[in-house]
């Protein structure tokens, strides 16, 4: 089971923006670019294996539904990022605000894009100690 990160958002920010660099360069077998769109949000969530036959592991919580809108709301290319850890976030990071997004189930949030990693030194991963 995972362990508890209390500074969650920084190593998760870190992981989103590798992962749009990653395939921003990518293409598909016809030459076109893989579009993708990433959403971080953060607070409580409960997470656990579920199914009798098949097993699988899952986690649910109103962080997970707003991710999920971050992402279904966002734009190709970009990482939209909810209040919540825009705040844990701080200056370690910089975001470009995109302003007020109608959130389906939540109603109108500000949100800000992702843009890039601010902060010298090593974010902590909760794989490795350090990144």
């Amino acid at each position: 089971m995972p362990e508890p990160l209390s500074d969650h958002a920084a190593p998760l920010a870190a992981l989103a923006l590798d992962i749009r660099d990653a395939i921003a360069g990518l293409t598909d077998p016809k030459g076109r670019a893989v579009p993708m769109r990433i959403g971080i949000a953060s607070g409580p969530v409960v997470a656990g294996v579920v199914g009798s036959r098949k097993f699988f592991y899952d986690v649910w919580g109103d962080a997970v539904n707003t991710a999920s809108r971050m992402e279904s709301t966002g734009e190709a290319g970009k990482i939209q990022v909810a209040p919540a850890t825009r705040e844990l976030l701080g200056e370690r990071f910089a975001f470009e605000e995109r302003g007020v997004v109608e959130v389906r189930g939540k109603g109108p949030m500000c949100t800000w894009w992702l843009l890039g990693q601010r902060a010298e030194g090593p974010i902590r991963n909760a794989g490795d100690g350090a990144r």
